[in-house]
């Protein structure tokens, strides 16, 4: 869709103002599609994917202390490895995040 916008504009002539509206999106939306195409082409203008992409705290490092306390202690909770990854390392994690991480971890094949 904003291909076709900006090449309403630059192909068949119509205003930035008109297309803009045409296509239910703002001008300074259409001047940044406009911008992105001339930067990085077609490619540009695929939605990417917003925010982390990768728990930022939960390093190697970390996973592996966990791996290394739940082998020393299995019965330990997820609550009590946040408490000692807090004490070692001085962060705080969210639970769900600690979750995932060690659900990438069992997924991972050079983690056997």
């Amino acid at each position: 869709m904003r291909y076709e916008m900006v090449r309403r504009h630059q192909a068949d002539g119509v205003p930035i103002s008109n297309v803009a509206r045409v296509f239910g999106v703002s001008r300074p939306t259409f001047y940044k599609a406009q911008s992105t195409l001339a930067d990085h082409g077609l490619a540009g203008l695929i939605p990417q994917q917003r925010g982390p992409k990768d728990g930022h705290k939960l390093s190697a490092e970390i996973v592996g202390f966990v791996d290394e306390l739940k082998a020393a202690r299995p019965d330990l909770t997820l609550p009590q490895c946040i408490a000692e990854i807090t004490a070692r390392f001085g962060i705080t994690v969210h639970r769900r995040s600690l979750e995932r991480a060690m659900a990438r971890q069992k997924k991972r094949p050079d983690s056997l």
